[in-house]
């Protein structure tokens, strides 16, 4: 039930609000209110009393804005220098559209680095993609006729990004048994490549893409 009161009682306890999550979660309820009341946000007490309880919050044994100022620029430098995949691997995708698209974006990218890696022919090959539901990550498939590697995240745990197998032909689907890497190692397409060959025990570049 809709009680426009009830944003003002909140306001003017706001003290008892003890964190930032808290009061946030708090002013975006008023500015609910207000929306549904038809107030001016920017005018409306309870918006403003929260609004400065949140400053008040931001300031309290905080660091200086200097350092923190200092803090946001090293944390984009950070993420300049942070493959975008292992950054999404760290953070997940899982109800997050936009996330979950940039990682299949990126994915096949990093999937077809690889087959150029392994020296797979165009038509020898194909890379494919199953979205899945909004809870997982979905999956991008390279699939030749000896080859299987699946890139997913979030299922199996870092370390288990990538599982490849050895399959006889497009239309075998489960292949001898699994092997697995991480998102860093398909990050590195030829030393993955030379390993995947390696623990597959297939032929070299020349044939695969025959």
């Amino acid at each position: 039930m809709f009680d426009p009161a009830a944003r003002h009682h909140k306001a003017l306890a706001a003290r008892s609000i003890a964190t930032i999550a808290e009061a946030l979660t708090t002013l975006n309820a008023a500015v609910a209110d207000c929306e549904k009341s038809r107030h001016q946000i920017d005018q409306d007490p309870a918006v403003l009393l929260l609004a400065r309880h949140i400053g008040c919050l931001a300031l309290e044994d905080r660091p200086e804005q200097a350092v923190l100022r200092t803090a946001c620029m090293e944390a984009i430098s950070a993420l300049g220098k942070t493959p975008m995949l292992i950054a999404l691997a760290k953070r997940g995708v899982s109800y997050d559209a936009d996330a979950k698209a940039t990682f299949h974006a990126e994915g096949r990218k990093a999937i077809k680095r690889l087959a150029a890696a392994l020296g797979l022919a165009r038509g020898s090959h194909q890379v494919r993609f199953c979205q899945g539901g909004i809870a997982v990550a979905g999956e991008i498939i390279l699939h030749s006729d000896q080859i299987y590697v699946q890139l997913s995240i979030g299922l199996m745990g870092r370390g288990h990004d990538v599982m490849f197998r050895r399959v006889e032909g497009r239309n075998d689907y489960t292949g001898g048994p699994n092997h697995w890497a991480s998102i860093d190692e398909l990050l590195d397409p030829d030393t993955l490549a030379t390993r995947i060959r390696h623990e597959l025990r297939l032929d070299g570049p020349a044939d695969l893409a025959a």
